[in-house]
């Protein structure tokens, strides 16, 4: 797709890059038929194809409009486009482009900057931890839609004391240890049931990526560089030999942090080894089934079939498909993974569901139909995922237990 970039783009970094991108596109539609949003709307401005055609306008110079910036708002950012286009357009580095400039053309209502902002530095902020809790402890008193985000409180168990001659860092992440807090003390012990040892950096946050999707992008980056002194130490001196995450979101953003910083002299080279070190908690378990087979010998599983839901995160963003459901399946879980729409995404998306509601809803009503009827006949014992906000927003629409698929396993460890 050949595009001849406006003047107050040539020449610059973003104006570049998304000319390389759309160098690569064809418009052949493979993407379409694979895209959330444009099955559910069937406009093909709400799909890659034509989203991509509203950018291309813009950096050609065409002035975006309120429905330009709402088209693009629709988006997921689920990447399931890229695991399907054949010419691997980058498509989700475009919208990214895209995104901002439409931002700094078209001013959003007073009332929408007001929401993306509290969301922004409220989710990021050390006062969303007794926020949740004050939340938590009225939960039965709040209206229907705010409930959904407050989860009941859990416990959360004890956290592993052995020392390990292998040690990973874990990113703890922002909202992870309020909301479901179990998620990383299961990590820590399946991690040590296996020899590994888990470490959290004190001053490590937000990955960067809630700024960075709410077009606040130098916000993002700022987190990105925090995250990276917090483990430059550790990492530097060779004492951790990856970086694990347990929230597949986190991962993927992780994993681009050299791409996010490139450009900046301090710590481009520091994010390139930061990304290289990234690690979804999936990718150790191929290394850990032996230990985990042996340990979990004689001990029972969970009863009956486990329907698990791959994050779009983690089986597009990070290429990771098929590795929890396969090897969980080694470990002896009854896994099972929808037929036809296993690569669709729930409707949660970070802080989508917040912001898209009535669409947000839709896919997840459609994809836990899909996992319903994964299990034939039988009600799933449990829906398994690999990222907290997949989890909370399916559970939202479930009395179906829905988990992380690490405390799955640590459970039978126990």
């Amino acid at each position: 797709m050949q595009t001849q970039l406006a003047p107050e783009f040539q020449g610059t970094r973003r104006g570049q890059e998304a000319e390389a991108i759309l160098r690569k596109c064809v418009h052949c539609g493979f993407c379409t038929a694979t895209c959330p949003t444009y099955q559910t709307l069937g406009d093909e401005l709400d799909g890659p194809r034509g989203r991509i055609y509203l950018i291309k306008q813009v950096l050609e110079g065409q002035m975006p409009t309120r429905a330009t910036q709402e088209h693009l708002d629709r988006c997921l950012t689920c990447r399931n486009c890229e695991s399907t286009c054949p010419s691997g357009v980058q498509y989700g580095h475009l919208l990214d482009i895209g995104r901002e400039v439409v931002d700094e053309k078209v001013p959003r209502p007073a009332a929408e900057r007001l929401k993306r902002w509290a969301l922004k530095e409220g989710i990021t902020s050390p006062l969303f931890a007794p926020a949740m809790k004050l939340g938590q402890s009225m939960r039965d008193l709040l209206p229907d839609n705010v409930r959904a985000k407050v989860p009941p409180t859990s416990e959360h168990g004890a956290w592993p004391t052995r020392e390990h001659k292998r040690k990973v860092l874990l990113l703890a992440g922002c909202v992870q240890p309020s909301m479901l807090p179990n998620i990383n003390y299961a990590t820590a012990r399946v991690l040590d049931a296996a020899g590994i040892q888990t470490v959290i950096a004190d001053k490590a946050g937000c990955c960067g990526a809630v700024k960075f999707h709410l077009n606040d992008q130098n916000g993002g980056r700022a987190q990105m560089r925090a995250n990276i002194d917090a483990w430059w130490p550790m990492v530097s001196s060779g004492a951790v030999e990856a970086i694990v995450i347990n929230a597949s979101g986190c991962s993927a953003m992780v994993k681009d942090y050299a791409h996010a910083l490139r450009d900046d002299k301090r710590y481009a080279d520091k994010a390139q080894r930061i990304s290289e070190l990234a690690r979804d908690l999936c990718e150790l378990l191929p290394q850990m089934l032996p230990e985990l087979a042996q340990k979990l010998e004689g001990r029972v599983r969970p009863q009956g079939k486990l329907a698990y839901h791959p994050p779009c995160t983690l089986q597009h963003a990070q290429r990771l498909k098929g590795v929890v459901e396969r090897d969980l399946a080694k470990l002896g879980f009854e896994m099972l993974v929808s037929r036809t729409e296993s690569h669709l995404c729930c409707g949660s998306a970070g802080t989508y569901s917040i912001l898209q509601p009535e669409l947000s809803r839709t896919l997840r009503a459609r994809k836990l139909a899909a996992l319903d009827e994964a299990c034939g006949n039988e009600q799933p014992a449990m829906i398994l995922s690999s990222n907290v906000g997949c989890i909370t927003h399916l559970q939202s629409g479930t009395g179906i237990p829905v988990r992380h698929w690490v405390e799955a396993l640590d459970e039978a460890l126990a």
